[in-house]
């Protein structure tokens, strides 16, 4: 049996020290998250990401979309975003994962990823405009995918499959301690679409 393939009664923290990474199991059943992923994939105003590396703009294939309960402006990769205001769909997911962790989130960021080539290299939410230690919610539509955690002085590695409907809540002072990264794969071929909904303190 498959410990991740359904919810978990009490979510698990993966990391073995220095932070809380609490993974949920699915938290929607297959037709729910099927049908919400259409709905985003469809709807969203996605935009290729952009960053700054080493002086050069960078457009990524990864698109994104921002949203929030006010237009906050939100900077990473030396990028400022504006949010958006939530759509009715968003809310409701909103309030499912609130409902789930207990924790409350003002803003979030949405990730499409169109295929397993397309990743995030290792890096932290460290960003200033984040509420410090507070909780990152990343619910999964869509492709089943590698998540890996780093440890910044040990170098110890932890990974976890991401399933179809699945919860993950990065807290504490994970941030602090530990990189993460969603290793590209040429296996996969199917998009995903990952929420990230988080705390802004202005």
């Amino acid at each position: 049996m498959d410990l991740f393939s359904q919810e978990l009664i009490t979510p698990l923290n993966i990391l073995p020290r220095d932070g809380i990474v609490h993974y949920y199991g699915e938290v929607m059943d297959y037709l729910e998250a099927e049908k919400s992923f259409e709905q985003l994939f469809n709807s969203l105003p996605w935009q290729h990401d952009q960053a700054v590396i080493m002086g050069k703009l960078i457009s990524t294939k990864r698109k994104v979309a921002w949203f929030g309960d006010f237009p906050f402006q939100y900077t990473y990769s030396q990028i400022t975003k504006q949010a958006e205001p939530w759509t009715k769909q968003l809310l409701m997911l909103k309030g499912l994962v609130e409902e789930k962790t207990g924790e409350r989130y003002n803003s979030c960021l949405a990730n499409l990823y169109h295929s397993g080539e397309e990743g995030m290299a290792w890096h932290s939410d460290g960003e200033k405009d984040l509420k410090k230690e507070g909780a990152i919610a990343s619910l999964t539509l869509g492709a089943e995918r590698k998540f890996a955690f780093k440890h910044k002085e040990s170098k110890q590695v932890v990974a976890l499959m991401l399933k179809h409907g699945s919860l993950l809540v990065m807290k504490g002072t994970t941030q602090q301690h530990w990189l993460h990264r969603l290793p590209p794969s040429k296996k996969v071929t199917d998009p995903r679409i990952n929420l990230t909904f988080r705390t802004i303190v202005k």
